[in-house]
């Protein structure tokens, strides 16, 4: 195997010895830190309007010329954008995606992914691997979800940072329950990351038979207020952390939708509403253990009581089966790194809700976001007490 060949090979990597395709593997590291550097210098901005030179570029991002050249070099290598002559540089539909004046831009995922926070715990992997433990709490000291520290931002809003040392049971009881990363970075990133799941949901199911629905766990109400919009008839309840909700009613009046929402601070640990048919955990449940998402899903199937038509909702990624690609299987060492959470398959879907009182309902697609639709069991079936 020759120098020329690793360096020099065509751009079809299927095509290329494996040894080679080996290597180029190990560039996905180089790949994201490049990435991170554009979008944090704001350069697909900069190009929206035109090209320019890098040293354009450089003056308006106080940036080194020379080095700002050879990050963009790079970047034009694997397609994040465009050189042209003279050390001049264009935007294309990778670049776009970076706008900070776009609707459904993904700036603010990029920069959270290349974050302190999602950043060392992988440099820590082999910690998880051999303990089974989140190289998160190895690296940081501490939960992800723990005390109102933010690890990216060193604040939290009220300009503090707090090391409470919370475990997952403190955790479960509702005790040190903001994440680390909490800042305007973290909530930007959280609602792109809505912003772009939720179409997938609402196309894949029909929300019009519910008449109260709750979305437990549900942020500031973006995804609720989306469904509420499209079933003009229902209400609504929004259940998060009193952090999270503080701020809910501005947007839910936004979207139209305030009138209809009961905003109930709490957490899913604690009992939940019961006056409900529907109850959604929208991408909850990917965040914990098996042990801590059965406690959450029988909550849900307590608050359900004898209602046989009511339905929990699972809005959570299927996993694709064996040598499938699936973005899942990297959001899943994502949760087993940070949160000591799992994306799970669909037998394992199925294991969870048996767990908890209740049985699929549906045929959820895998490989993808998907709704999981669960009924309710009776209680006498299960042999577990109401």
């Amino acid at each position: 195997m020759s120098v020329d060949t690793v360096t020099g090979g065509p751009p079809d990597a299927r095509s290329l010895p494996a040894p080679v395709r080996l290597i180029l593997l190990t560039n996905g590291r180089r790949i994201s830190e490049v990435l991170h550097v554009v979008a944090e210098l704001r350069i697909a901005d900069l190009l929206a309007d035109h090209p320019r030179t890098v040293a354009e570029l450089a003056g308006l991002t106080d940036s080194h010329e020379e080095s700002l050249y050879r990050v963009l070099r790079c970047a034009a290598a694997f397609g994040l954008v465009t050189e042209e002559e003279d050390r001049r540089f264009a935007e294309n539909e990778l670049t776009v995606g970076l706008r900070s004046d776009i609707p459904f831009g993904v700036r603010d995922l990029v920069l959270y992914n290349g974050s302190e926070s999602v950043r060392r715990p992988y440099g820590e992997i082999l910690h998880t691997v051999r303990t089974g433990r989140p190289a998160f709490e190895h690296v940081f000291g501490r939960p992800f979800f723990a005390g109102d520290g933010a690890a990216d931002t060193g604040t939290t809003d009220t300009g503090t940072t707090q090391h409470t040392g919370a475990t997952q049971d403190d955790v479960a009881a509702g005790e040190g329950t903001e994440p680390v990363g909490t800042g305007a970075l973290f909530d930007r990133a959280m609602t792109q990351m809505s912003r772009s799941t939720t179409h997938l949901f609402t196309s894949q199911y029909d929300f019009t038979r519910f008449s109260r629905i709750a979305d437990i766990g549900g942020g500031q109400g973006f995804f609720l207020s989306a469904v509420l919009n499209a079933v003009p008839g229902a209400t609504g309840v929004l259940l998060d952390r009193p952090h999270v909700v503080k701020d809910a009613a501005h947007h839910l009046a936004e979207a139209g939708v305030a009138e209809r929402v009961s905003i109930v601070p709490g957490s899913f640990f604690h009992p939940l509403p019961a006056d409900c048919d529907a109850y959604l955990l929208k991408q909850v449940l990917h965040d914990w253990d098996d042990e801590h998402a059965v406690r959450i899903l029988r909550g849900v199937r307590d608050a359900l009581g004898d209602r046989a038509e009511g339905r929990l909702l699972v809005l959570d990624h299927v996993v694709a089966g064996p040598n499938e690609w699936d973005q899942g299987k990297f959001l899943d060492v994502d949760m087993m790194l940070r949160f000591g959470g799992r994306e799970r398959t669909l037998r394992e879907w199925q294991d969870l809700l048996t767990a908890a009182d209740f049985a699929l309902a549906n045929r959820p697609a895998t490989g993808r976001w998907a709704v999981l639709e669960a009924r309710p069991l009776p209680r006498a079936r299960s042999g577990r007490a109401a």
